[in-house]
């Protein structure tokens, strides 16, 4: 007799954590609500692992103001039960992994667009899945599309804040594997050694060094090509210092605060400079490049140069302490949530 495949589930209703006004964690309410069927563009997905970022504490806090009640989480993991017209790179039964907007990835399931979805390797497991698409994929776009005037090749120093975090220790890992001299900065001893374990060259504890100081030690006075800083109030102005003439500052995030407005002219004063604010979601706003991005993610964890490195497990109804863990900076490496 053939073998038969197993039924794919069908979930009707499924834990969801949702916020009902801007806040602190303990807005965060673990919530039942129905989950429909996938229209045309759109899959149902049965999440296994859902990753945590820093961005889902500034949609939660208001930073990033968005329509409330709102369902939080950017990335996750499971399987795929429908898919609706017009899907054909997915089916259902496919493992997979995503970094996507609109939230609501701290779900038991949840209908999608299909559009970031992609399947996830057999020799991937799930907690990875969840835990690096969003935090690598920023990690490719910065390392291999952010690029300083000229671009970047082996041996050239870049400065990295947050080196020992989520996006930090895997831009760590992929920065080796490029070549790259990468300067990390992080706020105590252990998170420093952390980063030089995952591949930094160097790493400074910003807390009782001058990041600037060592930076220009480091290099002889020349400085980097690019300061990439997730950041933002604290560090960003005092980067620029850091920085060749005509090199590019990149800020991709906020964790102490929004930069302030700056002068132009200083970017003209320290060099020539250029500075930028990407994001994510500009670079897989289509299918393509959202795949072409993925494969290469999955080919550099898959050859081993880059590790994932899962250090915290939440159950998802535990996200509140998750969230407070990463406010306090008590996290490193990446962080998943289990439902």
């Amino acid at each position: 007799m053939a073998d038969t495949a197993p039924p794919i589930a069908h979930t009707t209703t499924a834990r969801t954590v949702r916020v009902e006004q801007p806040g602190g964690a303990d807005q965060l309410r673990v919530v039942e609500l129905p989950v429909g069927e996938p229209g045309p563009g759109q899959i149902r997905i049965r999440h296994t692992a859902c990753g945590l970022n820093y961005i889902d504490v500034y949609q939660r806090s208001g930073l990033y103001p968005l329509p409330m009640p709102l369902s939080l989480g950017m990335e996750a993991a499971g399987v795929v039960e429908a898919v609706g017209e017009g899907v054909t790179h997915l089916k259902p039964g496919d493992r997979a992994a995503y970094a996507s907007q609109p939230p609501g990835a701290y779900a038991d399931a949840r209908v999608m667009p299909a559009t970031a979805v992609v399947r996830l390797p057999d020799d991937i497991d799930d907690e990875t899945g969840a835990a690096m698409m969003l935090k690598g994929l920023t990690a490719q776009y910065l390392l291999k599309g952010t690029l300083p005037a000229g671009g970047l090749a082996a041996g050239d120093a870049v400065l990295f804040h947050a080196a020992a975090g989520g996006v930090g220790l895997i831009a760590c890992q992929w920065a080796r594997a490029l070549g790259l001299q990468l300067i990390g900065t992080a706020g105590t001893d252990e998170k420093c050694r952390l980063a030089l374990e995952h591949g930094a060259s160097h790493a400074i504890n910003y807390r009782r060094e001058d990041f600037v100081a060592r930076v220009k030690d480091i290099t002889g006075g020349r400085g980097v090509k690019v300061v990439y800083d997730s950041v933002g109030a604290d560090t960003y102005l005092r980067s620029l210092d850091c920085l060749q003439p005509f090199g590019l500052a990149v800020n991709f995030g906020n964790a102490s605060g929004k930069v302030p407005p700056i002068d132009l002219g200083l970017l003209a004063a320290k060099g020539s400079l250029y500075a930028t604010r990407p994001t994510l979601f500009t670079h897989i706003a289509t299918r393509e490049r959202t795949q072409a991005m993925a494969d290469d993610l999955f080919a550099v964890v898959r050859s081993g140069q880059v590790r994932i490195p899962i250090a915290q497990r939440f159950a998802l109804t535990e996200v509140a302490d998750a969230h407070r863990a990463l406010e306090a900076r008590e996290t490193t490496g990446c962080t998943v949530l289990l439902p």
